[in-house]
C-alpha cells in the first residue's frame, strides 16, 4: 500500500471523469438553480451525503433549499426544481421522487452515472458521471476504487464547482454566506 500513489490514482481518475462532462449542460444546470424559487434536493445512501453537502451551501449563499425527507421540507411546486443523484440511475426512493416533482411542474435536474436508465431518461437536465456503481454497467469508467466511489467523489467535485460558480455570480462575499452559516454548534 502506498498512500502517496493511491491519492494520485484517486484525484487522476475523478479529473479524467469531469473532464469529459461539457460545460454547457453544467451551465444549464447552474441558470436553473439560480432561477427557481425553491431548490429541492433528493437522493439516497452516500449521493443523498453528498447532495446534503450540497443543498447546505446553497443555503449558505442564499438559496431557499430543502433537503427531501426532512419534517421541514416544503411541498414542491411548478417555480421549483428538483435536485437528484443515482450513480445506478435506477434508485427507486429517488425515481419516485423525480416523477412527484414533475407531476408538480417541478425543473427536473440530477447527477447519475448511467443516462440510459429511467432517472436519466425521465430528467429535464442531467450531467452523465459514468464513474460506476454498485450495480455496475456498461461504458463506466474504469476505477481501482469500490464500486461508486469515483461517481460519488466527481459528484461532489462538480456540486462544488457549482457552488463556486454561484458564489462568484454573487459577488464573492463571504461576509454574507458566514452569517447565514450556523452558529448553533
Amino acid at each position: 500500500m502506498n498512500v502517496p500513489e493511491l491519492l494520485e490514482t484517486v484525484f487522476d481518475e475523478s479529473r479524467d471523469l469531469l473532464k469529459a462532462v461539457p460545460g454547457d449542460l453544467v451551465e444549464r444546470f447552474i441558470k436553473g438553480l439560480d432561477h427557481a424559487d425553491r431548490i429541492f434536493c433528493g437522493a439516497q445512501g452516500r449521493s443523498g451525503y453528498v447532495l446534503r453537502c450540497f443543498c447546505m451551501r446553497l443555503m449558505h449563499l442564499g438559496y431557499r433549499a430543502f433537503f427531501v425527507g426532512e419534517t421541514i421540507t416544503p411541498r414542491i411546486a411548478k417555480a421549483d426544481i428538483l435536485v437528484v443523484l443515482s450513480g445506478s440511475g435506477q434508485t427507486a426512493l429517488t425515481y419516485e421522487l423525480l416523477k412527484v416533482g414533475q407531476q408538480q411542474g417541478a425543473l427536473t435536474c440530477g447527477m447519475i452515472g448511467v443516462e440510459d436508465s429511467p432517472i436519466g431518461r425521465a430528467l429535464d437536465l442531467k450531467v452523465c458521471l459514468p464513474g460506476g456503481s454498485k450495480r455496475g454497467y456498461p461504458n463506466a469508467a474504469w476505477s481501482v476504487q469500490p464500486p461508486g466511489s469515483l461517481f460519488e467523489q466527481a459528484a461532489f467535485v462538480m456540486l462544488e464547482t457549482m457552488a463556486l460558480a454561484l458564489y462568484q455570480m454573487q459577488g464573492s462575499d463571504g461576509r454574507a454566506l458566514l452569517e447565514r452559516h450556523t452558529n448553533l454548534e
